[in-house]
C-alpha cells in the first residue's frame, strides 16, 4: 500500500515585526509559504527528510529574528515518496489552491525536474537542495530553479580523480537505474577516462533496491580495482554492506560516489574508513559550520548533511532575496538571487548563475579509521577544498537555452 502523503503546516512564523523601510513588501496573498517536498521515510529519508523540513524551519526562525521582515512567512511539508507522478500532482495542488511560493528539497531527481517545470509553468520557484543530476541546470534548465548543493558533475571531480591517483585505474560501475543514476555514472566516467583511467563496465539495479548480489557479483567477475557505487542512501549502504559479507572488499575497492555523513554514521568506520567522497558541507570544517550544526542536532539528535544544510542556506538566501526586491514575484526575486552573493555558514561568495547552478566550493573527504576519531560525528578528513569555478559545468559547455553564447 503506498505510504500516505505526510502534508503538515508548520507555524514558522506567523507574528512579523514591522518593516525598517517605508517602503512594504509586495507578497502575494499576504504571506510567503515554502512547501518542503522531499523523501520523509524512504530510501533517502535520513539524508534528506525530517531534517530537511527542519532546516527550512530553522532558516525562517532566524530570518524572522534578524532580518525583521513586514511579511508573513509559512511552512508545510509532504512526503513525495520519490515518485515523480505524485511530487508533480502534489505541486499543482500546492501551487493552485495553497498559494506555495516555493518548493523545497526535491530529493530524488526523477521529483525534482517534474516539480521544476510545474514550478516554471506557475512562475513559481524551486529551490533544490536534494536532487543531483546536471540536467537540472543543464538541458532541463529553466529560469525559477535553483540548484544549490551539489550534482553529478562535481561528485567525481573530487572522488573519481583522487581514486585513479591513487592507482584505481580500472573501474566497474553499479548504478541507479534512473536518472540519477545514469548521470552519475556517465560524469564519473568521463573524469576517470580524462585522469588516465578505464571503464571495464556496467549493471544497473532497480530503484530502490535491496538485494545486490548478482549486481555485486557481476562487478567481482570483472576484475575492476575499483566498483563505482553510481546509488545513494540505502543503496550505498546495503551495497558496502553486502560487498563486504562477499569478500569482494577488501580485495576490490569500492567508490562511493554520492556519500553523505549519514551513511557512515549508519555503517560505521570499521566500514568506511580509507573511502574517499566529495561533499558541498562537513559540520566540523570550521567554527561556523560547528555552531550551525550544533543547533541543529539539538534538533534532530544527528548532525545534518550537505543536502540538509543546502535546504538552510536556499531558504534564508531566498527569503533575503523577497526582502531585497520588495515582492515575491518569481522572476523580480530570481534576479536578486542571482545579484546577491551568498556568504553564510554553508559557502562563502557564492553565486547562482544564469543556468540556475549555485556555484560553491566543494571538499574531497576521507574516512578516518576509528583510532582517528576522537569525538562523536568525527568522521572526515579534508583532503582538498575544489574551488567552486572548478567543481560545476563551465557556462561555455552549458546546454541550458538560458546561457547566452
Amino acid at each position: 500500500m503506498k505510504r500516505k502523503i505526510l502534508g503538515s503546516a508548520i507555524a514558522a512564523a506567523v507574528a512579523m515585526a514591522p518593516a525598517l523601510s517605508p517602503a512594504a513588501t509586495t507578497v502575494s496573498d499576504g504571506i510567503v509559504k515554502l512547501g518542503v517536498l522531499t523523501d520523509m521515510s524512504g530510501t533517502y529519508s535520513d539524508l534528506s527528510g525530517p531534517g530537511a523540513l527542519e532546516a527550512t524551519k530553522m532558516a525562517v526562525e532566524d530570518f524572522v529574528a534578524k532580518e525583521k521582515p513586514d511579511f508573513k512567512i509559512e511552512v508545510i511539508s509532504a512526503d513525495h515518496q520519490n515518485k515523480a507522478d505524485i511530487s508533480a500532482n502534489k505541486a499543482r495542488e500546492w501551487f493552485d489552491t495553497q498559494k506555495v511560493d516555493a518548493i523545497v528539497d526535491l530529493v530524488t531527481t526523477s521529483t525534482a525536474l517534474a516539480v521544476m517545470k510545474v514550478a516554471n509553468e506557475k512562475s513559481r520557484i524551486s529551490l533544490i537542495s536534494g536532487a543531483a543530476s546536471t540536467p537540472i541546470t543543464n538541458e532541463q534548465c529553466n529560469d525559477t530553479t535553483v540548484h544549490w548543493t551539489y550534482d553529478t558533475y562535481a561528485l567525481p571531480v573530487g572522488t573519481a580523480k583522487a581514486v585513479v591517483k591513487q592507482g584505481g585505474k580500472n573501474w566497474y560501475f553499479i548504478t541507479a537505474d534512473y536518472a540519477f543514476g545514469h548521470s552519475l555514472e556517465k560524469n564519473t566516467a568521463d573524469v576517470v577516462t580524462k585522469s588516465g583511467g578505464k571503464v571495464l563496465g556496467n549493471v544497473r539495479h532497480p530503484f530502490p533496491g535491496s538485494d545486490f548480489s548478482s549486481f555485486l557479483l557481476s562487478a567481482q567477475a570483472s576484475g575492476a580495482q575499483v566498483i563505482g557505487l553510481a546509488n545513494a542512501g540505502n543503496d550505498t549502504m546495503n551495497s558496502i554492506k553486502q560487498a563486504k559479507e562477499f569478500g569482494i572488499t577488501p580485495k576490490q575497492s569500492l567508490a562511493g560516489l554520492l556519500m553523505f555523513i549519514s551513511d557512515v554514521h549508519s555503517l560505521g568506520l570499521e566500514a568506511t574508513a580509507g573511502m574517499y567522497l566529495t561533499t558541498g558541507f562537513y559540520w566540523d570544517y570550521n567554527d561556523e559550520t560547528r555552531a550551525w550544526s550544533k543547533r541543529f542536532f539539538e534538533r534532530m539528535k544527528r548532525m545534518p548533511t550537505m543536502v540538509q544544510a543546502g535546504d538552510y542556506s536556499a531558504t534564508y538566501h531566498y527569503l533575503k532575496a523577497i526582502k531585497a526586491a520588495g515582492t515575491d514575484e518569481a522572476k523580480a526575486v530570481m534576479a536578486k538571487m542571482r545579484d546577491t552573493p551568498v556568504n553564510d555558514f554553508f559557502a562563502k561568495n557564492g553565486k547562482v548563475r544564469i543556468d540556475g547552478r549555485m556555484v560553491h566550493d566543494m571538499y574531497l573527504a576521507q574516512v578516518k579509521k576509528p583510532s582517528e576519531s576522537k569525538y562523536p560525528w568525527d568522521y572526515y578528513h579534508i583532503r582538498q577544498v575544489i574551488p567552486g569555478d572548478e567543481a560545476y559545468i563551465p557556462l561555455a559547455e552549458s546546454k541550458c537555452p538560458l546561457v547566452k553564447k
